[in-house]
């Protein structure tokens, strides 16, 4: 099955360029297939603090936002309202770096200060049609408790902010966050979370006009040292062709094998500020499949880390 499950990435696959976020959006064309006619597309992460994943993330917003018509971002972990980021993009005042280091420690890189940029200097050349922030996501009471009650709360910040603006949304956030769960299961939280996830919720509400890319990676340095992940994780099969970087739609045709193999139970990688190399395998995603979480991948084989905001420029 691992031979079949390879020679079928590799003939599916569409090669991305990771060097620099501004670079032309031709090798994200097949992402137009794959997202059709959705509300939400949702971008999420296995791990938040590399380069690679943040660059990928970065020119799929901007694909989606250029070409595609959407005009609204909500990027995870906090509130642009608070640090007055919406009205940066919309009208220039204010100084987004000054922003950015009142945030939560993974938006304070130089990878999302050039996303907000981006976003500004859209607005600049489209007054009439700009692109804006989504409000604060989990600014909704949920009816559940804990993490549960988080990510029903995620969800319906965008439900709500869609029948307010009836904007198509990019939802840019961490993959536990926005992958279909229904449920799904976190490691090694003690005990494991299980629950449905914001996407299960953004699933059931949008149906198919729900779109969700994980972004998964072989091995790499962000906070830590990261080995190639346990041979039975989806990351391992999706490293095996050596490719640098590629979107991969996990809808396509396949031979029975490989349609087993993306149905099948799962585990892929989930890597948070707490990581121990030591016990790799205990960072993982789980109770689902690859093809019931996604729509499609986007992979990195290697990962570097992000830049902190106080060494850019």
């Amino acid at each position: 099955m691992t031979e079949a499950v390879t020679r079928w990435v590799e003939q599916h696959a569409h090669r991305l360029s990771t060097s620099d976020p501004g670079a032309p959006l031709a090798d994200l064309r097949p992402l137009a297939a794959i997202v059709g006619d959705a509300e939400v597309v949702a971008v999420g992460a296995s791990i938040r603090h590399s380069r690679e994943l943040s660059v990928l993330s970065h020119r799929v917003v901007r694909f989606l936002v250029e070409e595609q018509g959407f005009r609204s971002f909500a990027l995870e972990g906090d509130d642009a309202s608070r640090l007055g980021l919406d009205e940066h993009i919309r009208t220039g005042a204010g100084d987004p770096r000054a922003m950015l280091a009142e945030a939560r420690s993974f938006w304070q890189t130089g990878e999302i200060l050039d996303v907000i940029r981006w976003m500004r200097s859209f607005n600049r050349r489209n007054p009439g049609d700009p692109v804006r922030f989504v409000g604060a996501l989990a600014e909704w009471t949920p009816s559940l408790d804990g993490l549960a009650g988080i990510e029903q709360g995620l969800a319906e910040g965008v439900i709500r902010w869609h029948e307010r603006t009836g904007d198509k949304i990019v939802y840019w956030g961490g993959l536990a966050h926005t992958a279909v769960g229904d449920p799904r299961t976190v490691s090694p939280s003690s005990p494991p979370q299980t629950h449905r996830n914001a996407g299960g919720y953004l699933r059931e509400h949008f149906g198919g006009d729900y779109v969700s890319i994980g972004l998964t990676f072989h091995h790499g340095t962000a906070l830590y040292q990261i080995p190639a992940p346990p041979a039975e994780f989806a990351d391992a099969a999706l490293g095996a062709t050596g490719l640098d970087a590629y979107l991969l739609d996990l809808r396509a045709d396949g031979p029975a094998p490989v349609r087993d193999w993306l149905d099948a139970p799962a585990k892929t990688r989930l890597i948070g500020p707490e990581y121990d190399a030591a016990d790799d395998a205990a960072h993982h995603l789980s109770g689902g499949s690859l093809a019931g979480w996604f729509d499609a991948v986007i992979h990195a084989q290697e990962i570097t880390p992000v830049s902190p905001l106080r060494a850019t420029a």
